[in-house]
């Protein structure tokens, strides 16, 4: 094993009631200290079951351009299919490390069972464990990155991406005409089909030292919109007025982050919201988002009609590979 996953070094730090130095974030990081804990304002809920479609698209639109992240309910994915998609992943991860560590991601790839993603400053570490892999579509999938125990786990998951797939499409165009743009402009912009759906399931093991550890540190989504599943333990918190607060649960909902892409395709109206995660004492968080992305060679920037003399170019425009090169390995944009 190359990495020490994190699952084993919270057995071992559970008895010792303590964790490794490296996990210690820095004072002006650790939750503990920067969590504000007084009235704060609810994250938007977006219904998508409206029957008012310009309503619907409005809602969409303010939560975009004023916090980059809202929670969607009505969202026409079954229960059953989300509750299936969460089975198969809290199997995975309850299996013998033996069995995970068969689909360890291999050196240059993103796909596959993980601990270390970013290099960080001062040798930090984030209390969590990963399983990366394409959904979506049919010709960018590895199968062979997919766990095969539980035997379910490819249904749940293709029938999953088979539903996210119709809700991406119905923000993108809410978006669009947000922009006064044709419903299908940023679909186009950001490579129409062939737009790529990468799974992430997190595994925060329960920490003896919440107060001091992160999950994943603040940071942007390199996607152009991330749709994301929860399980019920909170952990999710949102940088906005110069607080860090927590995501409010709101039961069968998905949260919708807005991402770098879509940031720079509307040059700057609608935001890629800045978030973390915290972990808990007594339990385990999990959450399957998934990323929604251009395919590697697509070339992103502002829209041309959304560019003038008076609303100059706020952003590069470069292809999507080059810009998740500089984001994983902290280069200037």
């Amino acid at each position: 094993m190359e990495v020490e996953r994190v699952q084993a070094i919270a057995r071992l730090s559970a008895r010792l009631d303590t964790i490794p130095v490296e996990f210690v974030r820095s004072e002006d990081e650790q939750p503990g200290s920067t969590t504000y804990h007084g009235p704060v304002p609810k994250i938007p809920v977006v219904d998508l079951g409206g029957d008012d479609r310009e309503k619907v698209a409005a809602a969409v639109v303010e939560a975009a351009e004023e916090w980059g992240i809202f929670q969607l309910v009505n969202h026409s994915i079954p229960p059953v299919v989300v509750r299936e998609l969460q089975r198969v992943g809290r199997a995975f991860f309850e299996l013998p490390q033996e069995e995970k560590e068969k689909y360890a991601k291999k050196e240059g790839t993103l796909e596959g069972y993980g601990t270390k993603l970013q290099k960080e400053e001062r040798g930090k570490k984030a209390w969590v464990d990963f399983l990366f892999h394409n959904v979506w579509p049919l010709a960018r999938i590895n199968y062979a990155v997919w766990p095969t125990d539980p035997v379910e786990y490819r249904e749940a998951n293709e029938t999953y991406a088979k539903h996210i797939v119709n809700v991406v499409d119905e923000l993108l165009r809410s978006l669009s005409v947000g922009m006064s743009l044709e419903g299908y402009a940023l679909k186009e912009a950001l490579g129409g089909d062939e737009l790529e759906y990468l799974l992430k399931i997190n595994y925060y093991p329960p920490c003896p030292r919440p107060d001091l550890a992160l999950g994943v540190v603040a940071h942007t989504d390199m996607s152009a919109i991330t749709l994301l599943v929860p399980n019920e333990v909170p952990g999710l918190q949102v940088f906005k007025d110069d607080l860090w607060f927590d995501v409010n649960h709101v039961p069968n909902a998905l949260i919708v982050h807005i991402g770098d892409q879509i940031e720079i395709l509307s040059n700057g109206k609608y935001k890629s919201v800045l978030h973390r995660t915290t972990v808990n004492k007594d339990k385990a968080r999990m959450s399957w988002p998934v990323f929604v992305s251009p395919p590697p060679e697509r070339i992103v920037g502002p829209l041309p009609g959304l560019v003038s003399e008076e609303n100059p170019a706020k952003y590069k425009t470069k292809k999507f590979k080059d810009y998740q090169y500089c984001k994983i390995h902290k280069l200037p944009q």
